[in-house]
């Protein structure tokens, strides 16, 4: 048996254990990450989750990709978001074929909250914010699921 044959059967195992460990990291894995980006930036905008009533994606070709999202605030007032994607695709392939919003940028170019459009640098801002709660939230699930 060669020297690389342990290596050969632990592969598989390490495989299994890190696709477990980012599956469980994984939140909604049915919800475009658009959407669920767009959602957070509600989120850290408002401080809180708000009471979801509502979300459209619209993809405009190469004028991008709109994501709308309204709700319900905690005091009962309603509130509406959009996030701007900048159409992302040299051309047309397997990829964007089979999921047409994989065409699109992941990350906006332009967030409007109840009317007030945000962008660069305080958008910037608002991501990493936004991307640090999400990191969080991976680690507190995956803590309580070891």
């Amino acid at each position: 048996m060669s020297q690389f044959a342990p290596l050969a059967y632990k592969l598989p195992l390490a495989s299994l254990v890190l696709m477990t460990v980012l599956t469980a990291g994984c939140s909604n894995s049915g919800e475009d990450v658009r959407v669920t980006l767009c959602r957070d930036l509600v989120r850290v905008q408002l401080g809180n989750t708000p009471n979801w009533s509502g979300q459209r994606i619209e993809p405009h070709g190469r004028a991008g990709a709109v994501v709308s999202l309204n709700w319900t605030g905690t005091a009962g007032s309603d509130g509406q978001a959009t996030c701007h994607y900048p159409y992302n695709a040299a051309d047309s392939d397997l990829f964007t074929t089979a999921d047409p919003m994989a065409a699109y940028s992941t990350s906006p170019t332009q967030f409007v909250l109840n009317g007030r459009s945000i962008r660069n640098p305080e958008l910037a801002r608002l991501i990493g914010l936004a991307m640090r709660q999400q990191g969080q939230e991976l680690i507190d699930r995956a803590r309580a699921g070891l």
